[in-house]
């Protein structure tokens, strides 16, 4: 018996040791792109599913979204909103005919869209009509919405999860402070929320040393046990979840 009892005890052990480690998946998304043909190329280069953020009034936005495309990386919209300028911008003051006409142009310029999300819009997110709008418009053409969290007031998350909408927000920002130490900082924070959570969501520039610090670190999260995901693996991981930094029990906070 106490043969059979120490046998049974190492094959528990065993079958325990072989257990595979819960996952943590990251996802990156590079914003501001489509203004410098060198830098868009760079981030092109990055290895994995990076996720490219275009913004519509950039010189290269229609090109490089087909390049980018072609290349098999996801493209989405990166949509100016208030704070930010320009002919695309969204504004609190605007109807909504006339946000539905600047996100439609705004499309136009990004070919292959699959989502968007925002450029600035610390204002304009916490506007709960128009993002309730905006939410029901990409439900209807089959997008996904990425909150970059640029205000602790939005409610983008919150109504993008009231009607259903494909979506996930913001984790990390790499590049805030704009030197490759505190950009290596951010990236290491973003891999211990991934361990912790699950899932981690990071957003950076095609700046100079966040291109650099990418470039090193990318092909090396496989051994650290982090799995680099699409956006739209994101989304289903999170299944529409608020995380909590974000709100309590999957629901977000500015509801």
């Amino acid at each position: 018996m106490r043969y059979l009892l120490c046998l049974l005890c190492c094959l528990l052990a065993g079958v325990a040791q072989a257990a595979p480690a819960s996952k943590a998946y990251m996802s990156i998304i590079i914003d501001d792109l489509g203004q410098n043909t060198e830098r868009d190329a760079r981030t092109l280069a990055l290895p994995g599913p990076v996720t490219l953020a275009i913004m519509p009034d950039t010189p290269h936005a229609t090109d490089f979204a087909r390049q980018a495309h072609k290349a098999g990386k996801t493209v989405i919209l990166h949509m100016p909103m208030d704070p930010a300028t320009g002919p695309y911008a969204w504004h609190p003051e605007l109807p909504l005919p006339e946000l539905a006409s600047r996100l439609d142009a705004a499309l136009a310029k990004v070919p292959y869209a699959a989502g968007i999300n925002n450029h600035m819009g610390s204002r304009m997110t916490s506007q709960r009509e128009a993002m309730a709008w905006l939410m029901s418009e990409l439900q209807r053409r089959k997008l996904f919405f990425v909150d970059s969290r640029t205000s602790a007031s939005t409610v983008a998350g919150a109504q993008a999860q009231a009607v259903g909408l494909a979506h996930v927000s913001r984790d990390v920002f790499l590049d805030d402070e704009r030197t490759v130490e505190a950009i290596d900082r951010q990236l290491r924070l973003g891999v211990e929320l991934a361990r912790q959570q699950g899932s981690a969501v990071l957003i950076g520039h095609p700046y100079p040393q966040t291109l650099q610090v990418l470039e090193r670190a990318l092909p090396r999260l496989k051994a650290e046990g982090i799995e680099l995901v699409s956006i739209a693996q994101m989304i289903a991981e999170r299944a529409n979840q608020a995380m909590p930094a974000h709100g309590k029990h999957g629901r977000y906070s500015n509801r």
